[in-house]
């Protein structure tokens, strides 16, 4: 079997639940991984033979796809803001939106103006780690945590960590039934913010591969855990620190209103989609 021929039938294979354009674009990942080929390489090694072994290599992530496993999950890693983190089953795969809210604290961190020159973060909910990893790299004297209720999350994201060569202090911990034991500069999170009553919106490949304690809020609460941050800010939060916040778009307004008491500025700020997708504000 060439390449070429390869190419059709796995396209044919996945045609019943992925476009031509998604299919086309899964076998170019998969050929960069199993056959070492990029886009430009593929075309030109069209009438290459496949081996046995690559033939079952790609029967196999064929199986795995037609179930609806993620791409990312059958790779075991990702490309975000960059970078390549690994991913499993234990997290969640990171979105665009998360890279958005990457930029918006990236840029608003940079002018922050304390009274000492290092400044602490904290992750809420860090998962693969994405968060911490990348604030690491970008304010290398800051010294950052992240907690999470999950171990076998906070051991893909130890392994982030070390792959990126960046230290950081992860802890286990139940944040909402737990209490913060310092102040801190920054407060970041994308905590779990789909409401009980959203889980039929979801889609099943998300849903059955994704841990659904990262998606979902544990009550029918889904302001839970902004909830709790913004008390965490009155005592866990410096003066002129800030609090970046990926939130449920049907709530902006609601989540926003939590933190004006607390904060002296507050702002909504919506995504690339013209969604409400962020709150952050300032001590």
């Amino acid at each position: 079997m060439t390449i070429s021929e390869l190419k059709q039938i796995f396209k044919k294979e996945l045609s019943a639940i992925y476009s031509e354009s998604e299919s086309t674009e899964l076998y170019s990942i998969f050929c960069s991984t199993i056959l070492g080929l990029d886009k430009f390489q593929q075309r030109q090694s069209s009438e290459r033979i496949i081996t046995q072994n690559e033939c079952e290599n790609f029967k196999k992530i064929i199986g795995e796809l037609k179930t609806g496993k993620p791409f990312q999950q059958i790779l075991g890693e990702t490309e975000f803001y960059g970078l390549q983190f690994f991913v499993d089953k234990n997290v969640l795969i990171p979105r665009p939106e998360t890279e958005e809210l990457l930029e918006l604290a990236i840029s608003e961190i940079k002018k922050l103006e304390l009274n000492h020159s290092v400044f602490k973060i904290l992750d809420i909910g860090t998962g693969s780690g994405i968060i911490p990893v990348v604030l690491k790299k970008h304010f290398p004297d800051a010294i950052v945590s992240a907690i999470d209720y999950s171990e076998k999350a906070l051991e893909t994201a130890k392994k982030n960590a070390n792959f990126h060569h960046v230290e950081i202090n992860f802890i286990h911990q139940d944040y909402l039934n737990e209490n913060l034991s310092e102040v801190y500069d920054i407060i970041i999170s994308n905590p779990p913010y789909i409401g009980i009553e959203e889980e039929t919106e979801i889609a099943n490949s998300v849903k059955e591969f994704e841990p659904k304690m990262a998606l979902f809020s544990p009550t029918s609460n889904a302001l839970i855990f902004y909830e709790k941050i913004a008390e965490d800010c009155k005592i866990h939060l410096s003066e002129k620190g800030m609090v970046f916040l990926e939130i449920n778009q049907k709530l902006g307004e609601e989540t926003k209103d939590l933190f004006s008491e607390v904060l002296s500025e507050v702002h909504l700020v919506k995504d690339l989609s013209g969604n409400d997708r962020f709150v952050f504000g300032k001590k």
